[in-house]
């Protein structure tokens, strides 16, 4: 019974802050003061750090598989949700494929990255001994014909117009689990069904948040590398804005699964049928008279 009620208090209280307007409307902008000021910690934070090592336990754990993860509770918790509320396995499939649009958005960007750096990028190999090293740094000698696997299979250095994989998912991952929690607030305003199983995945997706931007802060203090992690933060922003305040605004006809809350919160009760009206609202996703 008291870990029911720390339940409810916990997720009540999450629903509200992230359900706020303001929240939503402002989230991304926190994210990207964070993305650019983030490498100021750099000057205060220890080197000898355990979250200084690439090899800490939540590098691979967590962000070597960000997007498994963001997917498992995220996926899980808008299935549910929808679920709950109207018992149609095509309306579910509808809004999860939000995640599947995301992510072939995302490989699709890697791919488009690995490209970019592969036309752009040079081999070399360190000369680490003889007079060729000068102030304690050896000297690189370019190797001609080497991709990238296989100047890093030598053992050799790759070095290309890179842009921050790392950051590009942690941006585009938070922002989504922002936009799809979101919902949860209204939904218990309007005194729908909130067991136990439906709280407790609210809950692990609001804790994936935090470990996002907690892994961002590390990255960006620990391993700062400009204009890279700029330029992988404003893709995931710019991936966020295309699909969430753009593609999934619009109507059927443009094949949009909809915004978070589509269907689910921004309708009339009308006997055991329900349809929308969309000039109740101007951001469909927010309306929640019944």
């Amino acid at each position: 019974m008291f870990l029911n009620t720390v339940l409810v208090v916990l997720t009540d209280l999450a629903a509200r802050v992230l359900g706020n307007t303001a929240v939503r409307q402002h989230f991304h902008l926190l994210l990207s003061a964070v993305v650019m000021f983030g490498p100021v910690l750099s000057f205060w934070v220890s080197q000898h750090s355990i979250f200084a090592k690439r090899s800490h336990f939540l590098y691979r754990m967590f962000l070597r598989s960000g997007w498994g993860w963001t997917c498992i509770f995220v996926g899980s918790f808008v299935f549910l949700l929808s679920f709950s509320i109207r018992r149609s396995l095509s309306l579910s499939m509808r809004h999860l494929s939000r995640l599947g649009v995301a992510g072939g958005l995302w490989l699709g960007f890697c791919k488009l990255l690995d490209l970019l750096e592969n036309a752009t990028g040079s081999c070399y190999e360190p000369l680490l001994n003889g007079p060729e090293v000068t102030n304690g740094q050896p000297l690189l000698v370019l190797r001609e014909g080497e991709s990238k696997s296989e100047c890093l299979r030598a053992g050799m250095l790759w070095r290309g117009y890179e842009v921050s994989e790392d950051v590009f998912l942690l941006c585009l991952c938070c922002l989504l689990l922002a936009e799809e929690t979101a919902v949860f607030g209204p939904y218990l305003s309007l005194g729908g069904i909130s067991d136990a199983p439906l709280r407790i995945l609210f809950l692990f997706c609001v804790l994936l948040l935090g470990l996002w931007i907690f892994l961002l802060l590390c990255l960006l203090a620990y391993f700062p590398q400009f204009p890279t992690q700029l330029l992988g933060g404003a893709l995931g922003c710019l991936s966020w804005r295309g699909l969430y305040q753009g593609w999934y605004r619009l109507g059927p006809s443009w094949c949009s699964p909809g915004r978070p809350g589509l269907g689910l919160l921004n309708t009339k009760s009308t006997g055991s049928t329900e349809t929308e009206d969309p000039k109740q609202s101007p951001d469909p996703s927010i309306n929640t008279k019944p």
